[in-house]
């Protein structure tokens, strides 16, 4: 069972949404634990959990990963993501049970390896997520994505256009790839960034909040 950091409800009532933040490639659940503080005031009933990866990093031993990046693959990677996605699925069920929230109070909020874990999970729960938020990322298994996917929530990816880690190309591709599978998919380039998450995509991401839980 994986485990991270929290961010409490900023009211006294049970949390009425859950914000599930996956962090990226060698780093951990405090690392995004920064976008609650920001965003935790426009969201005052959510809850904010960041889990830990359940890998230890192989190049950076005090981070985590969510699957090796050893081999850069495609074939890896789908893999990878694949292996993760039960470890992650079943964080998401404990804690909808125990906050007794249903799945369209849940958002999934990835950067990076963490964008990857969010689209393959969230779009084949049998029940549909509120919405997926994926910044610096890229659509794994995208070749079957038409047949695996269950629910279609809406979708925000917010890509660097000089990230020289994941090339801005992803985004692109990405968005090709959910659009034909009938996912709807916000999307925008934050110029002169790199592979991080800027201030117009925080913006972003509390108008795209307060779209779907209006």
């Amino acid at each position: 069972m994986i485990s991270g950091p929290q961010y409490p409800v900023e009211t006294t009532d049970p949390p009425k949404q859950l914000i599930i933040l996956l962090h990226g490639f060698g780093s951990d659940g405090n690392d995004l634990m920064q976008l609650a503080k920001l965003w935790a005031k426009y969201m005052p009933e959510a809850l904010f959990l960041a889990p830990n990866a359940p890998e230890i990093c192989t190049t950076s031993p005090s981070g985590y990963q969510w699957f090796s990046l050893a081999d850069l693959s495609k074939a890896e990677i789908d893999a990878g993501v694949i292996k993760a996605s039960s470890t992650l699925n079943s964080f998401i069920d404990i804690n909808l049970r125990k906050y007794q929230l249903k799945e369209d109070r849940l958002v999934l909020v990835g950067f990076s390896q963490g964008t990857m874990m969010a689209l393959q999970v969230g779009l084949r729960r049998p029940q549909s997520c509120a919405g997926i938020i994926g910044f610096s990322g890229q659509l794994p298994n995208a070749e079957k994505l038409k047949t695996e996917v269950k629910k279609t929530p809406p979708v925000l990816l917010v890509h660097g256009a000089n990230d020289e880690i994941i090339p801005v190309k992803a985004l692109f591709n990405a968005v090709s790839e959910l659009g034909a599978a009938g996912i709807n998919v916000q999307w925008h380039v934050s110029i002169g960034l790199g592979h991080s998450i800027g201030a117009d995509g925080l913006e972003l991401a509390v108008e795209f909040f307060k779209d779907i839980f209006s």
